[in-house]
């Protein structure tokens, strides 16, 4: 095993391939249920890796979901999401995100700007990121850790199937918040 020392600065981030490592990380959203409450899912098959550049400006990343594995703890939930009604797993097996750029880096924040198509609709978003370190595990693999979030409007991939309530509003919020925390491998 060799000796790695922890890394709290994204600007002494090794620059590599780190691949996301899905048994230890989360791409999940929330949205709002019926105007009262918040209901959260996450996508538990995830794939994909972070390449750091030797200028963080110069890194990129990318990213597959599928679809499938949707999960909101409420099996028939999850199914109506599954269905042509939201995602419709069917035709659109995956969702993806592919960056475009990292910008506004500051300390360990940065944004980072890239396409994420969903039933085939790419629209670009910008993802407020924050890297949380790095640590050697028991195994030997150095892992670097992020956080990150953004809104988006579901329905501009197309995402429109509501329901009215009695009482006004709607069941299902347009407005989404995408949390991800990665844990990633570095290779080589």
């Amino acid at each position: 095993m060799t000796d790695v020392t922890t890394t709290t600065a994204l600007s002494e981030l090794a620059a590599g391939t780190y691949v996301i490592d899905p048994s230890h990380s989360e791409v999940g959203f929330v949205a709002r249920h019926a105007m009262v409450t918040k209901v959260r899912g996450y996508f538990r098959e995830i794939d994909g890796a972070i390449t750091i550049g030797d200028d963080i400006a110069a890194s990129s990343a990318k990213a597959t979901m599928k679809v499938d594995s949707v999960d909101t703890g409420a099996a028939d939930r999850d199914g109506h999401l599954k269905s042509a009604d939201f995602f419709d797993a069917e035709n659109h097996p995956e969702i993806t995100f592919v960056s475009t750029g990292v910008s506004n880096v500051s300390g360990n924040e940065f944004d980072l700007t890239g396409d994420l198509t969903i039933l085939g609709v790419t629209k670009p978003v910008t993802l407020k990121g924050e890297f949380d370190g790095t640590a050697q595990d028991p195994f030997g693999n150095v892992r670097a850790g992020f956080t990150a979030s953004t809104v988006v409007e579901r329905e501009d991939w197309g995402l429109t199937w509501n329901a009215a309530l009695e009482t006004g509003g709607v069941l299902v919020s347009k407005k989404i918040t995408l949390n991800l925390e990665i844990s990633a491998i570095k290779q080589g």
